[in-house]
């Protein structure tokens, strides 16, 4: 029997939390994995950490800034020298775009039951530069990543790619206005669009007119990433349609970001964005997921 072909994947901010269960579950199955990070030593300590494990794939790793063009070129670089193609990339790194107040966000019960009315007045603080880097992170970041490794993807017979987002960017957390209007009119959405709308909430933050403006009150940054985000994975695979392109919410799972509230264990949280990097050949594209279940962006 022919020995199955090599898969290749990438998982971006993949040294701790979410990131790190993906490669985790990826190398189980056999695949091949570029374990990124920005910082190096976190990141050769934690493929140090996945080789103990001793799963049945490989993992090796390489520095990645997604902020920085020129280490996305390099990243790129490294995997059409070392593999020739890429077959799965995962858009995993994020940040909150704002600070928060850890004792205040453990205190208001947020992921219990008492969670569901949270002031995110007292927990949470965001400034024209915080939100300028979460939308350049989160959204900007992901798209340079993907554009950088989409022709070594198109070497692939079964090319993936799969954006982390969270249900926070799903549009009906966005009040009705402009914004919402722009980002939800699925036919005449286009790159172009999007850099427009993403350039006036900035533009908005910066004259600290968001709520005036239609966009939402706390959070506005990380929310509005991830629409942005969610947006571009229905743009792509419309444009890629031998593709199979996803983004999904992992769940409220424990981690550093959320100062370990969550409900869900990184392993837990991982579930969800292996499960689409391993769909077969004609599955769902330019879908949303909650965990395993497709529902409305």
């Amino acid at each position: 029997m022919a020995e199955a072909a090599k898969r290749y994947a990438v998982v971006t901010g993949s040294n701790k939390g979410i990131g790190y269960g993906i490669c985790k579950q990826l190398v189980s199955n056999g695949i091949t994995v570029v374990l990124t990070a920005r910082d190096e030593k976190k990141g050769l300590e934690a493929v140090k950490k996945l080789k103990e494990i001793g799963p049945s794939g490989y993992v090796v790793f390489h520095q990645l800034d997604v902020t920085d063009p020129a280490s996305i070129t390099s990243l790129s670089d490294f995997v059409k020298t070392r593999f020739g193609k890429l077959d799965i990339l995962v858009n995993n790194a994020g940040i909150p775009g704002a600070s928060v107040d850890a004792k205040a966000l453990v205190a208001s019960g947020i992921g219990g039951e008492k969670g569901s009315n949270v002031d995110w007045g007292k927990i949470v603080t965001q400034n024209y530069e915080s939100s300028e880097q979460a939308i350049e992170t989160n959204f900007y970041g992901a798209k340079r990543t993907a554009k950088a490794l989409i022709p070594l993807l198109q070497l692939s017979d079964s090319p993936k790619i799969v954006n982390v987002s969270s249900s926070m960017g799903r549009l009906e957390k966005i009040p009705n206005g402009r914004p919402r209007e722009v980002l939800s009119d699925v036919e005449n959405l286009s790159e172009e669009k999007l850099d427009e709308i993403l350039s006036e909430f900035l533009k908005d933050c910066k004259e600290g007119s968001l709520e005036k403006k239609g966009w939402p009150a706390f959070m506005s940054s990380y929310i509005v990433s991830k629409a942005a985000l969610n947006c571009y994975t229905r743009i792509l695979a419309k444009k890629y349609p031998s593709f199979c392109i996803n983004a999904v919410c992992p769940g409220y799972v424990k981690t550093d970001m959320n100062h370990n509230t969550g409900q869900l264990s990184v392993d837990e949280g991982a579930e969800g964005p292996v499960r689409l990097a391993l769909l077969p050949n004609g599955a769902p594209s330019g879908s949303f997921f909650s965990q395993n279940k497709a529902v409305p962006f």
